[in-house]
């Protein structure tokens, strides 16, 4: 089993970066093999949208529509979901996706991962002196989301348990790809540098295209921008990775692309901190 493991690759492929971002990559994605595909919805701004726009059902509905033209084709070839889509109430998101595979002739098992929406803790949290954690001021008078930050064992366990889509509210962005890796190759919370270099991974694809060129300082060296190719990591048991995009897609994939995205966001190299692990990216 583990010699069958140990050449084991699983690819996953990352479909969106933000709230709102395109699907024209979606078909060469598709098309290539992967295993997984990522979605990442949501920022700190994004979960206040939803908290404050009236009437909103907590996720935004346009990813359904987005996704439907191509979510047959997915399942019937095997491929897995795993968003962040879910935003403030990912069960109502999750029965909306059931109800589209119903739609589309494919019913499939969605899995859920809640508990993240601290909303109704604030005053709790505030009489333990919990403060804001890059001021070390105190929280302010006035919240309009609080959520903790899940890391990738929860999805793990939703995909060990036959799920073929998982959605869940506010988890690190990472941890779409690292819940993918953990359920693949049986990780433990101890395999610490395997699961550093799954968060890369997973750090990799958060923004899906920024990887292939979509935010490259040399951007005038990317090829045919416009039809840039949507990322793809070839992953492996021991951590290791290749980085790659769908053949005859534009955009690049090479050292210079990859380490900036590598450092996007990211305040310190050497003490990347997220649920699972902290990682030092700086060897």
């Amino acid at each position: 089993m583990a010699d069958k493991i140990s050449g084991k690759i699983v690819k996953i492929g990352g479909g969106t970066a933000f709230f709102e971002d395109s699907f024209d990559g979606h078909r060469g994605l598709i098309a290539s093999g992967v295993n997984y595909i990522v979605y990442d919805y949501l920022a700190e701004v994004t979960m206040s949208i939803l908290a404050s726009t009236p009437n909103s059902p907590g996720y935004h509905p346009n990813f359904l529509k987005d996704l439907k033209p191509y979510l047959r084709e997915m399942l019937d070839r095997g491929i897995k979901i795993v968003t962040n889509w879910g935003g403030l109430d990912p069960e109502a998101a999750a029965e909306a996706f059931r109800q589209l595979a119903i739609e589309v002739g494919k019913p499939c098992k969605v899995g859920v991962v809640r508990g993240d929406d601290l909303r109704g803790r604030v005053d709790e949290l505030r009489a333990r002196g919990v403060k804001e954690m890059f001021s070390g001021q105190p929280l302010p008078d006035t919240i309009s989301s609080a959520n903790a930050y899940f890391g990738g064992f929860p999805i793990a366990a939703a995909l060990d348990a036959g799920a073929d889509v998982v959605i869940t509210g506010r988890v690190v962005d990472s941890a779409l790809s690292l819940g993918a890796l953990i359920h693949e190759f049986g990780w433990t919370p101890t395999d610490y540098d395997r699961l550093a270099a799954g968060t890369l991974v997973g750090h990799l694809m958060e923004c899906s295209t920024q990887v292939t060129g979509g935010n490259f300082t040399d951007w005038m060296d990317v090829p045919d921008p416009a039809n840039i190719g949507s990322p793809i990591a070839e992953c492996r048991a021991d951590g290791s990775f290749v980085i790659t995009k769908p053949d005859g897609t534009g955009g690049l994939v090479c050292p210079g692309s990859v380490e900036e995205q590598m450092i996007y966001e990211v305040s310190d190299p050497q003490a990347y901190f997220v649920p699972d692990a902290v990682c030092d990216f700086s060897t």
